[in-house]
């Protein structure tokens, strides 16, 4: 947990990426009308959740007026009211709402990462930004030594993810495609839970369950 303490320290502090640095702190001025009282976090968003995590589920990066908002990964943002009433159905969750940092939300069984840590303008990080950030999640899923299955939320967490456990050839993603790792450990890819595939069907609440309730399944967790 220690370990983990310090390396949440220096993501928070980082400044590597221009850019990014520069956009997460113009939205943080700027602000949303429905926001305009409350200060933004405005800084790389750590992983969040159980540090004897079983399953880890990892997204692409904070949204501007979600995590950037709040500090914590996918929270204050419909991407997130999705994420979070599934986990909580699935039994990961304490609760099935994050509004805030300090709103009492506990993971059981999971945490919940991203390959980039800084809001990217349009959600769209460079492959130079990707890469740069890229140690932190190789440290992080480093010190989670109870894993033992990676849920990726789209092909961008996915390639990263396959990046670091050293997946090749890469198998063709799609949603429920489980790729076997050579240790044991298991790749279980979904659809993001972003609006554009929730609000359009791609990804329904009965789709996303039967991932979370296979990974609960491969990774030995009760089922409920």
């Amino acid at each position: 947990m220690e370990l983990l303490d310090e390396l949440e320290a220096e993501i928070v502090a980082c400044r590597a990426c221009p850019r990014l640095v520069a956009w997460r702190e113009r939205v943080a001025a700027e602000k949303r009308a429905a926001f305009r009282d409350q200060d933004y976090w405005a800084r790389p968003v750590p992983g969040f959740g159980d540090p004897r995590a079983r399953v880890c589920l990892v997204g692409l990066a904070p949204a501007a007026h979600g995590a950037n908002r709040t500090g914590r990964m996918f929270t204050g943002d419909r991407s997130g009211d999705f994420l979070y009433a599934a986990l909580w159905r699935t039994g990961f969750a304490n609760q099935p709402t994050a509004v805030h940092r300090d709103d009492g939300l506990a993971l059981e069984g999971a945490w919940i990462t991203a390959p980039v840590r800084c809001a990217p303008p349009a959600n769209k990080p460079t492959p130079e930004e990707r890469d740069r950030c890229r140690p932190f999640l190789e440290r992080e899923l480093a010190l989670l030594t109870e894993l033992r299955v990676f849920v990726p939320l789209g092909q961008f967490g996915y390639q990263v993810l396959c990046g670091i456990l050293g997946v090749s050839p890469r198998p063709r993603f799609g949603h429920g495609v489980e790729v076997p790792l050579p240790d044991g450990r298991v790749i279980l890819c979904s659809y993001h839970v972003s609006q554009q595939n929730t609000f359009t069907g791609k990804l329904t609440a009965e789709m996303f369950d039967a991932v979370l309730r296979r990974a609960r399944e491969i990774a030995g967790l009760p089922a409920l």
